[in-house]
């Protein structure tokens, strides 16, 4: 069993040291090498949420019924490699968004994989499973501070001299090595009570909780509250570097890191406070985050900037991994899995959709020649949170019958 969680460990690191390792800076690299328009870099984001749209299709439909998981995980990572490198030597924006959208849509597909090629494996994947995906995390971590600390590609120097289209390379290297470790890694073949109808496959037969009053309250907050999370994924990185502050790329890790602490930590907040109060310190932890990067500098107010960062933790935990903890106890046993399915379609799918299109929107219009107003950036996000979070907690009634037991 130590070998197989070796082999499993080495998986999800690559899986997401590969996410990590062109997609932090992937707005930098275009606003700054491709002279990428705001409007333009939200439609690159935006591939993430077209992916997460058709990734069901192409798992529940195609690779949970006819292929092993293992073997179209090679596949789809092998094609990856090979629209990686066009990444790397595409030289106009649009040369790189067909790309980058084809991309995304055999990526994302890929992310469902790794979790089913892992929970076959386990025989208690309640107690397993953790132990394995962290290392995903540290392969996301590695990503940021190899571009930062190792390579300075990131550096003011760096990006002027075009060395972000190196991620790129390095990722595509990095893709075509986990391609051909997939063939090697244990035989997961489909399952034969696997999905049977687009219905399921989408979650939409999930819809019957929507009406309950409360579930569909918290449902319309985790779409509102992906417009905030979209500004983070598309303009820290960029603002980060626009601003001077030094290895921006490995200073984002922190908020990895601050994932994982707090990911041990949810339970017992969520035992003490309960989901309600939970939800709201995550979403309150969205509009300080973007207040702290609105009046914070490169400066002596970096401590401000580097704050903002380690709180995605609370921003993330407290809010979407709460939410599906509370969308599973609301689910029931009938209707678990598809009901995480229609939450991760509608945050991921149609929220950030719509985040990365109104992120884009909001930065060309903060923007002149080439340099943007920050502050007036990020105190949309943080305003748009703070008015999320008091029609949350004006709508919505805690929910006591949803408990966790501290772990801790």
């Amino acid at each position: 069993m130590a070998m197989i969680r070796t082999r499993l460990s080495i998986m999800m690191f690559l899986q997401f040291f590969i996410w990590g390792g062109w997609f932090v800076t992937l707005g930098t690299f275009l606003a700054n090498n491709l002279n990428a328009s705001g409007g333009q870099i939200g439609m690159a984001f935006s591939t993430q949420s077209w992916g997460a749209i058709i990734a069901p299709f192409i798992i529940g439909l195609i690779a949970d019924r006819y292929f092993n998981a293992e073997r179209i995980l090679a596949v789809l990572h092998l094609a990856g490699a090979a629209l990686m490198y066009g990444l790397y030597v595409a030289s106009d924006f649009s040369t790189f968004y067909p790309l980058v959208l084809m991309y995304m849509i055999i990526y994302m597909p890929t992310l469902a994989l790794v979790n089913s090629v892992s929970f076959r494996q386990m025989s208690d994947p309640g107690q397993e499973f953790a132990k394995i995906r962290v290392w995903g995390t540290i392969g996301w971590i590695i990503a940021g501070l190899g571009i930062s600390y190792l390579f300075a590609w990131d550096s003011s120097q760096g990006i002027a001299d075009g060395m972000l289209r190196n991620t790129f390379l390095m990722c595509a290297i990095a893709s075509l090595a986990l391609g051909l470790y997939s063939f090697s890694l244990p035989a997961t073949p489909p399952k034969a009570n696997g999905p049977v109808g687009l219905k399921e496959v989408l979650g939409l037969d999930a819809l019957a909780l929507l009406k309950d009053r409360n579930y569909a309250i918290f449902f319309i907050a985790s779409i509102l509250i992906c417009i905030p999370l979209a500004f983070y994924y598309q303009n820290a990185n960029p603002f980060l570097a626009e601003i001077g502050v030094t290895n921006p790329t490995g200073k984002m890790t922190l908020g990895q890191v601050s994932e994982v602490l707090f990911m041990l930590l949810l339970p017992v907040f969520i035992h003490r406070f309960g989901i309600k109060k939970t939800l709201l310190i995550g979403m309150l932890a969205w509009a300080l985050r973007y207040a702290l990067f609105a009046f914070g500098n490169a400066d002596e107010m970096v401590f401000m900037l580097l704050i903002g960062i380690a709180l995605h933790g609370v921003c993330y935990d407290f809010f979407f991994v709460t939410g599906q903890i509370y969308t599973d106890a609301r689910a029931g046993e009938k209707f678990k899995s598809s009901a995480q399915g229609m939450i991760t379609l509608a945050t991921y799918g149609v929220g950030m959709l719509i985040g990365f299109w109104v992120a884009g929107q909001i930065t060309d219009h903060f923007s002149t020649n080439g340099a943007h107003d920050w502050q007036g950036i990020w105190m949309f996000p943080a305003v748009f949170a703070i008015a999320v979070l008091v029609l949350f907690y004006l709508t919505f009634k805690n929910d006591k019958s949803v408990t966790v037991k501290p772990n801790v």
